[in-house]
């Protein structure tokens, strides 16, 4: 069952061929999925307008930009309740490109791109660990990312 009424097997369709690839023509998504092309630009609206599809991403391959290292960070908080005050500030550094608050050994667990390990140690002394509210973190640097994709739903 749908977590959001109104969503049917050929909205799963739309987005799982967007998913695959953001920049496929309406026009090519509806032969697949035998509706019209104005079919398809209607219930795109309308997922856009449920909050379902919150707009289109493009993959970067980092490393060709001079960002070599990929580390996942896990934040420890001094309190819980410190969160929101935290990831504000954690989303004014660039390097970050995703937060997240979690449950288990870290309060939050950020991914970022650093060019080198001496960028690397500059963000998290300069910028990461100036914030008020962090106690300490712990950094994992990724070695190989083997997969990076999203559901599919058909």
């Amino acid at each position: 069952m749908n977590k959001v009424p109104g969503i049917d097997e050929i909205d799963l369709k739309i987005i799982g061929l967007l998913a695959e690839d953001a920049k496929i023509p309406y026009t090519e998504i509806a032969k697949k999925v035998y509706v019209s092309g104005g079919t398809v630009h209607v219930r795109m609206k309308k997922l856009e307008e449920m909050g379902v599809v919150l707009g289109s991403s493009l993959k970067i391959d980092y490393s060709k930009l001079g960002y070599d290292i990929s580390a996942f960070l896990g934040i420890y908080l001094e309190k819980s309740s410190l969160y929101n005050q935290v990831a504000e500030q954690l989303k004014n550094i660039p390097e970050i490109v995703s937060i997240h608050y979690t449950t288990g050994n870290y309060n939050i667990f950020v991914k970022m791109y650093c060019k080198d390990t001496n960028h690397l140690k500059d963000v998290l002394h300069d910028k990461v660990q100036k914030i008020d509210g962090i106690e300490r973190t712990e950094t994992l640097i990724t070695l190989e990312e083997t997969l990076n994709r999203t559901i599919k739903f058909q």
